[in-house]
């Protein structure tokens, strides 16, 4: 087992485009050649999918729609897929943007061992990652919660718009995970069921309340393990699921970089953390390294 470095944690908080971010950065990926590295919505802002929290890891808006709360209460399931006829629509369309696509450029270098991302976009995979863990699932998967029936999620949310004409219209901005910021009488909605079985469909997302899969977590941990540093990217860390990654990295004396927009759970814990835009650094980053 690795011993926790005694090294004091650096901090650098940098305006777009910084040398020295840039290669404090560039500096943690080349000492730390097989990299675990985590992802959170920071990372998909830049492609038009907003997040949930601030810089301060605080809540922009009301908690998502919470998983007992859906699988109990008809009227939580008509608002949630409501809501998700505009707001769908967003994380469908979504194109990767340079960081997606740097991540993808360094695990064909051999630098990233294990992608794991707290994202439900799949733009890691469009971008071209192979090494890719969804931790809290995919939105573009929908499953009965009864027979296990599944299906792409565009199949089940034409039938929504088609069984439901007088909401196929509504007009909404963007929240996170498919979600749409508009509050209305969603009482009339027709709650599309599993085709198979009557029962009750879902995306294939880990629903805030719920759990993570044990053998997803332990395949993440097992990656972890066996890799050399750890950077998290684009996370607040405030959500357990992928603290404790964080966690165990310290315990196992893994170094643990960070960089985000804002402060992150792991912050006593890392040995670099990086407040600048993902985006641009990244950018900046892999144009020197693979240059």
């Amino acid at each position: 087992m690795r011993t926790l470095s005694t090294s004091v944690t650096e901090v650098i908080s940098a305006p777009p485009l910084a040398g020295d971010a840039v290669e404090k950065l560039l500096h943690f990926i080349q000492q730390h050649p097989r990299l675990v590295v985590l992802t959170g919505a920071g990372v998909s802002t830049d492609s038009g999918i907003p997040d949930y929290r601030d810089a301060r890891g605080e809540w922009k808006q009301k908690q998502p729609v919470q998983h007992q709360a859906f699988m109990t209460q008809p009227d939580v399931r008509q608002r949630y897929w409501a809501r998700s006829l505009p707001g769908w629509p967003v994380i469908r369309d979504a194109q990767p943007n340079s960081a997606h696509f740097n991540l993808a450029q360094m695990e064909h270098s051999g630098h990233v061992q294990q992608l794991v991302t707290q994202n439900v976009d799949r733009l890691h995979q469009k971008a071209g990652s192979h090494q890719v863990t969804d931790l809290h699932g995919r939105s573009d998967q929908v499953i009965c919660m009864t027979c296990h029936y599944r299906a792409e999620r565009d199949e089940v949310h034409q039938r929504a718009a088609e069984i439901n004409p007088e909401f196929a219209a509504i007009k909404a901005v963007a929240a996170p995970d498919g979600d749409a910021h508009v509050e209305m009488d969603f009482s009339r909605f027709k709650v599309p069921d599993c085709p198979k079985c009557g029962g009750i469909l879902k995306p294939d997302v880990v629903f805030f309340g719920d759990n993570v899969p044990k053998q997803r977590v332990e395949s993440c941990l097992e990656a972890l393990r066996a890799s050399d540093g750890l950077l998290v990217i684009g996370s607040s860390l405030m959500v357990f699921s992928g603290f404790r990654f964080s966690r165990r990295a310290a315990e196992w004396g893994i170094p643990i970089a960070t960089l985000s927009l804002g402060r992150t759970r792991a912050d006593e814990l890392s040995q670099l953390q990086i407040n600048a835009p993902i985006r641009e650094t990244m950018e900046q980053v892999c144009g020197v390294y693979f240059k």
